[in-house]
């Protein structure tokens, strides 16, 4: 008889991927630290972007091989490296006073770490549980990332009243070091031989969340349309929510006036990111994953339109909030349905690849930001050139469920290839 998981275990690996995560999470809080660094050292808008780019970029391009390595050792000690490399780089950047040198230590050192231990969260927690419940799974663990700034964006604002810039990171590096090595001992795969199918019955299929796939390797996922179309989707959602994140402080601030309290935007947004990835893991499981991202997308794509106009505190927390609510949801679709399309055997490495798109998010979407804002003295054709963004990946979604039968004809049987992805 095969041996079925316990769920109790279960659920301490989702805790524990999700407590990692709310720490990793402190890139999302970059846009308070970007702040002073314009106001205190002067550095241009455009290069206290550089940093969080260079780490979004590293962040993804690590997940490829991290996601390997997690699926061939575990995710125990790739998340705990991942801890360490991440406290490295915040360690280090107390040294940095250039932007060239914030590079190499948050930017690749911090993002390496990031990349490393992001790789070893989302992949253990959903081969705990049924294929019905991916979406909801992914949801709780993404979560932690989009929560994280909630606490650490008036944490970094804190210490940045109270100390200086280099003693901010020396004392977020300390703590990320502690807790992601701690946190990373109850990271583990089900044993060999377990299975995740429901006890004397059929799972129940719904809309978003379709029976277990033959596992492919990255390879054969290469060799399918349908990837190519998931990273165009990807890059489109990720750079717009980028944008925001990265420079919401400074928006506050040119927008609305919100100057002391710079970090409640980002706070707000933080929070109504995790909701977004946890209502969106809900619904997709129950209307289908290119529904949801269709819904996601257009509501931000309408949001950015109407961002110049958020020139009150109540507005601009308003859009903040929007802006979080809709950009959670990708972080949660996409490696549900890439778990879907190419099976949770290989996923590590199959959703790195996927992820690789956020890396190209992570310098479009700032940098886009940062050189528009210099040149312009506002942020207008940067939100009108994301919203356009936006309305094309929803069209590429459109086009992914308009040929649901080739999109999934490899891997489902007749009966299921009608069915909605």
């Amino acid at each position: 008889m095969t041996e079925q998981p316990s769920p109790l275990r279960g659920w301490t690996v989702v805790l524990a991927a999700l407590g990692i995560n709310l720490i990793l999470g402190v890139l999302y809080a970059w846009s308070v630290m970007g702040k002073a660094l314009v106001l205190q050292w002067h550095w241009t808008v455009a290069q206290a972007s550089l940093p969080f780019t260079v780490s979004a970029a590293c962040f993804s391009l690590m997940m490829v091989f991290a996601g390997r390595w997690q699926d061939k050792i575990g995710p125990r000690y790739v998340a705990m490296l991942g801890g360490i490399m991440l406290g490295l780089g915040l360690l280090t950047s107390r040294f940095a006073t250039t932007p060239g040198q914030m590079l190499i230590t948050f930017g690749l050192i911090g993002g390496i770490g990031i990349g490393l231990g992001y790789s070893a969260t989302t992949p253990p927690s959903i081969k705990w549980f049924p294929p019905a419940r991916k979406g909801l799974i992914t949801g709780i663990v993404v979560s932690g990332v989009g929560m994280a700034a909630v606490y650490i964006a008036p944490l970094t604002q804190y210490l940045l009243n109270v100390t200086t810039i280099p003693n901010t990171f020396l004392i977020l590096g300390l703590g990320t070091t502690v807790l992601v090595s701690l946190l990373s001992q109850a990271l583990a795969n089900p044993p060999a031989g377990c299975s995740t199918a429901p006890i004397g019955a059929a799972e129940t299929a719904v809309a978003g969340a379709p029976a277990a796939r033959p596992s492919l390797d990255w390879h054969e996922m290469l060799r399918t349309r349908k990837f190519y179309l998931l990273w165009l989707m990807f890059v489109m959602a990720a750079s717009a929510g980028l944008m925001i994140i990265s420079q919401v402080a400074l928006i506050a601030k040119d927008q609305a006036h919100i100057d002391k309290w710079g970090f409640a935007p980002v706070a707000t947004l933080a929070i109504f990111n995790t909701l977004g990835r946890v209502v969106s893991g809900f619904l997709s499981d129950r209307i289908g994953r290119t529904n949801a991202m269709i819904l996601a997308f257009v509501l931000q794509a309408a949001n950015l339109f109407a961002f110049s106009y958020y020139t009150t505190p109540g507005l601009l927390i308003f859009g903040s909030a929007f802006t979080g609510l809709c950009y959670g949801t990708i972080f949660t679709l996409f490696p549900a349905a890439t778990a879907d399309f190419y099976g949770v055997e290989n996923l590590g490495v199959n959703y790195g690849l996927v992820f690789t798109a956020f890396g190209v998010a992570g310098v479009i979407g700032p940098m886009l930001a940062g050189r528009i804002r210099d040149a312009c003295g506002n942020y207008h054709y940067a939100y009108v050139i994301s919203a356009v963004m936006l309305l094309f990946g929803a069209v590429l979604a459109l086009i992914v469920r308009a040929n649901g039968t080739w999109v999934a004809s490899s891997f489902a049987s007749p009966a299921g290839r009608s069915r909605s992805v």
